[in-house]
């Protein structure tokens, strides 16, 4: 199993990055990579529970992905397990994801950790796909 970690400066409070995180209004504007929108979904992660997304490409391609709101400490942090779905729906590998909010001097500061994953490429892939979504949670505060 391997990790991936990401980190990016917001020049917003932490009370705004966590909503902007968690609620589903804010989530529903930026939640997938650049490129990439938001089809179906159950996203909140404000509460405990189950949650699912697809997201569809210009090409045409959609990937599904769910999993459990397993622990919420608003506004600092939020864990939710994460799996992609594959073509016949079929629910892979289990993974599990914490955002984690930190005050900076000039706003706050959005830190992923995205843990157990498989191995090397699978950590590669998630750090691109992180790296993409951040970029659209970054307009949302432009």
């Amino acid at each position: 199993m391997t990790d991936a970690r990401l980190e990016r400066d917001f020049p917003v409070t932490p009370d705004r990055l966590y909503a902007a995180v968690t609620n589903p209004a804010d989530l529903s504007r930026w939640w997938g990579p650049e490129g990439m929108t938001l089809g179906a979904h159950t996203l909140e992660f404000t509460k405990l529970g189950a949650w699912h997304s697809v997201i569809h490409g210009d090409e045409g391609r959609t990937m599904k992905m769910s999993g459990q709101v397993t622990s919420l400490d608003p506004p600092k942090s939020v864990g939710f397990t994460w799996a992609w779905h594959d073509e016949n729906d079929a629910r892979g590998h289990e993974s599990h994801v914490t955002f984690t909010i930190v005050e900076t001097a000039d706003g706050a500061k959005l830190i992923i950790d995205h843990r157990d994953l498989q191995d090397e490429d699978q950590a590669q892939g998630h750090s691109r796909g992180w790296t993409s979504t951040l970029n659209c949670l970054a307009a949302l505060f432009e």
